[in-house]
């Protein structure tokens, strides 16, 4: 059936390269240069990826990363040749799941492809029955199931990114531990964590805010200062 890739951009030549990198490591590539080709390209054609530019000539690419988080959770990766943090930020909170900044090596661009999509394979997947890990945790109210990939809040069902899917499920599985800040990135994003980099704690707000955590007393997931973050038993 093939993994299906939507590539948007509006620079011809960078999105050409994109596309023979991808379609080198067996990728099928879905190309379009506006907004608007991007969101008839997600009618018709069921994706597995999508990397969108942030500036193109019609939308950017933050209205395009909503319009898919309305219906589907597939990774997202965002391209933009502006490198401030509130743009960054911008991106991971509306449910971007990484966020490169051009110029870039295409070899990079398929390196996170692949760790993004063996990341959301692995969440919305069945462990092996041999090694029978629990697949579902109910911490008061707090239900998340591994091998529906779903999660619900006193019943009523909170649409996760598979970012936001993975730290709550490693957080879950660590409950009581405090999780330090780079422990987590490291499982999650499967990179080395760097200094001043603040893609957790953006993560961990938005999850917050699906949750409807108050800000100074979180029900669920509780700030260790200094340290990292834990869900208490």
């Amino acid at each position: 059936m093939g993994i299906h890739i939507l590539v948007v951009d509006d620079e011809k030549e960078l999105a050409d390269v994109l596309e023979l990198y991808l379609m080198n490591d067996g990728y099928t590539v879905h190309k379009c240069c506006t907004g608007a080709e991007a969101l008839s390209c997600i009618e018709h054609t069921e994706m597995d990826l999508a990397i969108l530019d942030v500036m193109l000539p019609d939308m950017d690419g933050f209205q395009i990363c909503r319009r898919i988080r309305e219906k589907s959770f597939y990774p997202i990766i965002m391209l933009t040749a502006r490198a401030a943090d509130g743009d960054k930020i911008m991106g991971l909170t509306i449910g971007a799941d990484d966020y490169i900044t051009k110029p870039f090596n295409p070899l990079e661009i398929v390196a996170r492809v692949k760790t993004q999509l063996r990341r959301y394979r692995l969440y919305n997947h069945p462990a092996r029955p041999e090694e029978e890990p629990p697949c579902e945790y109910d911490i008061r109210g707090l239900v998340i199931n591994r091998n529906s990939h779903k999660c619900s809040l006193f019943g009523r069902e909170v649409q996760l990114t598979p970012i936001e899917f993975s730290i709550l499920w490693y957080l879950c599985e660590r409950q009581g531990a405090v999780v330090p800040s780079e422990e987590l990135f490291e499982a999650v994003w499967g990179e080395k964590f760097l200094q001043n980099n603040n893609t957790v704690m953006a993560h961990i707000g938005r999850l917050r805010e699906k949750l409807g955590e108050p800000a100074r007393k979180p029900r669920f997931i509780k700030t260790v200062w200094g340290v990292g973050y834990t869900i208490e038993k």
